[in-house]
């Protein structure tokens, strides 16, 4: 099946009008049909269900056509990685992130590599802590921006930093105004928290659970501005990474400092080995490099994680 075909289908399954789609592809209608019909006996199925003013795309077509969809884009990143193999710089680096690295770290990260490299692209792609890791794991992304450091065998951890946490507490609150609040102090706390696949629902657990508690969680939300506006609502309380300057929690509310130690250790993540793509290996070290917190940051596994990747990288 040539290449050729997949695309003259792909169109017709969107246009699902043969002269509409034959205008689109610039060939004849008697070509596309032909090819059409050369499609649907190599596959021994009918693919479009026929109508007076067009063609509808069937339960056979659709089927097809997401697997002509994936097979064209693994060619595309094919050609990406051939090109970017020739020249690095111009290549392609597909980056997944949680939700809360999309307000400062990828911005930061994107603005001095551009400077370097303007000719390189970029794909973002924002999730959940356990769902960038997936992510990484299957090559959907190159690189992964997550806090904390995923517990895996297969992935290389390259720390970069870490975040102070406080607590974001409704306005009127009888914690409010202290200039410090324990972790002990949440014991009893109704807690508004991101669910379980979040990086920051770990942490969160994990600091309430070393200090001796189950935190109480009453509300579990997927993004952080939701978050904030249920703890504005006095739903409960909520931990969350301190506001850095310049960057807006997105509410006024009270956020009190621990009197703990209570942070969150965030990397970049990639697949044993680190990325295929050369732009991608290029942004990574770059990254590396660039850190200032990944000596006080690295556990001795991320240690040694970060200078297998770079040497790997060249």
């Amino acid at each position: 099946m040539q290449l050729r075909e997949l695309e003259w289908f792909t169109t017709l399954a969107e246009a699902e009008h043969m002269t509409e789609a034959s205008l689109r592809l610039n060939i004849s209608q008697p070509t596309l049909s032909r090819a059409l019909a050369r499609l649907e006996r190599k596959l021994g199925v009918k693919l479009f269900d026929r109508h007076r003013n067009g063609l509808r795309l069937n339960k056979y077509g659709e089927i097809f056509r997401a697997h002509a969809l994936r097979a064209m884009n693994e060619i595309d990143r094919g050609e990406e990685r051939i090109a970017a193999l020739v020249d690095p710089e111009r290549g392609s680096v597909s980056l997944g992130f949680i939700h809360s690295f999309g307000g400062w770290l990828i911005p930061d990260l994107l603005s001095r590599y551009r400077k370097r490299a303007p000719s390189t692209s970029f794909e973002l792609r924002g999730g959940a802590c356990e769902t960038v890791v997936d992510d990484v794991r299957q090559g959907n992304i190159d690189i992964g921006f997550v806090a904390p450091e995923p517990a895996a065998d297969d992935l290389d951890w390259i720390p970069l930093g870490r975040e102070q946490l406080c607590l974001d507490v409704p306005p009127g609150h009888a914690f409010e105004g202290r200039d410090h609040v324990a972790l002990a102090d949440l014991a009893h706390e109704p807690m508004v928290a991101l669910g379980a696949g979040f990086g920051l629902r770990q942490v969160t657990d994990r600091l309430c659970r070393e200090t001796g508690f189950s935190p109480r969680v009453a509300i579990e939300v997927t993004e952080l501005s939701t978050l904030r506006a249920l703890v504005a609502a006095g739903m409960g309380v909520a931990v969350v990474p301190a506001s850095r300057p310049g960057h807006s929690p997105g509410s006024p509310l009270p956020s009190i400092p621990f009197s703990d130690p209570a942070f969150r250790y965030y990397g970049a993540v990639t697949r044993r080995g680190g990325p295929s793509g050369q732009a991608a290996r290029r942004f990574l070290r770059f990254v590396a490099k660039g850190s200032q917190h990944a000596p006080q940051a690295g556990l001795p596994s991320g240690e040694r994680a970060l200078g297998g990747v770079l040497a790997a990288s060249g």
